[in-house]
């Protein structure tokens, strides 16, 4: 059974340039972005997210962050354009769940691989999320992995000649299966 969303208990903490990110109605969002931190808590993951990293005088984060414990933290209201995905980030809402992915050699040519697995109580907070946003986004229809979405490689940090995913996150160890079968959004593989 899936978890009530209206029993979804979420902190919001903005970050503290979100008012200088862009402006955008609610029903422009048809896409959820699933997203892991790759990072080794939330805590170093806000640190992230702080960072100017624009000419805007914004940085890169998503929206929402899920810790492993299944606390839900609001950095960037969705009625604004987080940059979380290229290409997407006007349509999209961005979910980051806490778990180390690659860290903290995200490019480094061993260290693709993804092990860590995403706790059931993280994942039950991302299913009622998924819920309340269907409930409050009247156009959203899909959702996506950032893997799905951005498939560029680049040059590993470790050795130029052999290419890497730039990202693979969610990564193996997300349970898809099961938050598809919770949610009636439909996986979008461009």
């Amino acid at each position: 059974m899936a978890p009530d969303p209206s029993a979804l208990q979420s902190v919001v903490d903005p970050l503290p340039y979100e008012d200088r990110l862009e402006a955008r109605p609610l029903d422009q969002i048809d896409l959820v972005v699933i997203h892991c931190t790759e990072l080794p808590d939330l805590a170093t993951a806000r640190v992230y997210g702080e960072r100017i990293l624009h000419a805007s005088g914004t940085g890169n984060c998503g929206h929402y962050y899920v810790d492993r414990d299944g606390s839900v933290h609001v950095y960037v209201r969705p009625g604004r354009v987080a940059h979380h995905v290229r290409g997407y980030n006007p349509r999209s809402v961005g979910i980051e769940l806490v778990n180390s992915g690659r860290y903290p050699d995200w490019l480094a040519a061993g260290s693709q691989s993804m092990e860590e697995p995403y706790p059931e109580v993280q994942i039950d907070a991302l299913v009622a999320l998924l819920g309340e946003l269907r409930a409050t986004l009247p156009a959203l229809r899909f959702i996506a992995g950032h893997e799905d979405l951005d498939t560029a490689h680049e040059p590993a940090s470790d050795n130029p000649g052999v290419q890497v995913p730039r990202k693979m996150d969610p990564g193996p160890m997300f349970p898809w299966d099961a938050v598809l079968r919770a949610t009636p959004l439909e996986r979008l593989i461009p």
